[in-house]
């Protein structure tokens, strides 16, 4: 078991890698799928992917503050397909499918406390599952390290 230098916390590299990039800093889980567009797909079973923002996706957002799926459980959802939205303290912005499938509906947990989002994005705030193929440009976590850098260096630049 490792420990995190500025705060001594214990982390197990074999699950998780520590990213910072200026004043960004986040723990990234291994063994997941990235996109672009900063969200996060987590495999639970064959084709069946639960579907997160990342820690990067949260700050830009701000405190969330209230989430909805406008997809009803069942439907055809396609890539880039507008399925719900987030409203959080900085932003209102839509959620887009990042799978062609079927939705399979929104982390229910989030309706009682959509804090859970910023909380706990690579846990309990998972926003939705879908049933069928992540969007072809998924990369596993060393690819979406390459995003965050350049992300973050348009950012600064």
């Amino acid at each position: 078991m490792a420990t995190e230098p500025a705060t001594n916390t214990p982390y197990d590299p074999e699950k998780v890698i520590l990213y910072r990039r200026n004043r960004f800093q986040s723990r990234l889980p291994r063994g997941r799928l990235y996109t672009a567009s900063h969200f996060w797909l987590d495999q639970e079973e064959p084709g069946l992917w639960r579907v997160g923002f990342t820690r990067f996706a949260t700050r830009m957002l701000g405190d969330i503050v209230e989430q909805g799926f406008e997809t009803k459980v069942g439907g055809t959802i396609k890539v880039g397909q507008t399925i719900g939205w987030v409203e959080g303290f900085k932003a209102l912005t839509e959620l887009y499918s990042v799978a062609d499938g079927t939705f399979e509906g929104g982390n229910p947990e989030l309706d009682g406390d959509p804090s859970l989002i910023d909380k706990d994005p690579y846990g309990q705030g998972w926003l939705y599952r879908v049933r069928g193929t992540p969007e072809p440009n998924s990369v596993a976590v060393e690819g979406y390290i390459g995003i965050l850098d350049a992300t973050i260096d348009k950012m600064l630049g």
